[in-house]
């Protein structure tokens, strides 16, 4: 059963998310400020080989510390995915979110089905479970497939599982320009949405942990889509 922490406020919303994902075949805990998110991450880091927890769902807008500050802090002590909630038409703090590293994100009010797709896609996603993978073209980019390690030219890049995933999709097929619309179904595994810049945040990510590497490694291509050159 996929374990998962849970960072909100408001308590009885938590209390209703968990007992839906309960019902779904996913365990939930919930803690209710960022402070205490951290602390719960820190101990499971602590207290077992690699995290607990498959995911965390966290709320933008928590006592004593926010989620963008919990964001900023993380790489220090879990890769864990992360899913934010954020408020409707809060899109800049969704912008900032996934620029620290957030793999998606969910408006409040949420309806927890859609929770429990988006959850059940990051797990699947950025789960490194061994299985068999088809090999990669070759590259100056190593993407090994099961333990999920990205490396140019030798050097290990720190990279999320979404960005992994987006890099695994582009690799592929190298050279060629991949729509937006197939990354996103793809890799964020929903329909593209205008407006939304989910996919935008995380090549913009991408290209600036391999611009020392080649000064653009990811093009854009107007209108079309985006094309790995590496």
């Amino acid at each position: 059963m996929p374990n998962i922490l849970l960072g909100d406020d408001d308590e009885e919303l938590t209390q209703l998310l968990q007992e839906y994902l309960h019902n779904h075949g996913i365990s939930c805990d919930c803690v209710h400020d960022g402070e205490a998110v951290m602390q719960r991450l820190k101990q499971d880091a602590v207290s077992h080989d690699g995290s607990a927890y498959d995911l965390l769902v966290l709320d933008i807008m928590m006592p004593k510390m926010d989620g963008l500050s919990v964001l900023r802090q993380l790489p220090a002590v879990s890769d864990i995915p992360v899913i934010m909630l954020t408020a409707k038409g809060d899109e800049i703090d969704r912008i900032i979110g996934l620029e620290l590293g957030a793999d998606d994100y969910i408006t409040k009010p949420c309806n927890p089905r859609e929770l429990l797709a988006r959850i059940n896609a990051v797990i699947k996603r950025t789960s490194a479970a061994s299985s068999e993978h088809t090999p990669l073209p070759d590259s100056r980019l190593h993407l090994e497939q099961t333990q999920r390690i990205c490396q140019i030219d030798n050097v290990e890049l720190r990279v999320t599982g979404t960005e992994f995933d987006l890099l695994v999709a582009l690799l592929r097929q190298k050279g060629e320009v991949v729509s937006k619309a197939w990354l996103s179904q793809h890799v964020l595994q929903r329909e593209l949405q205008p407006f939304d810049r989910s996919l935008d945040v995380h090549v913009s990510r991408l290209r600036k942990k391999l611009q020392p590497f080649h000064d653009e490694p990811i093009k854009a291509i107007r209108g079309k889509g985006y094309q790995l050159v590496l």
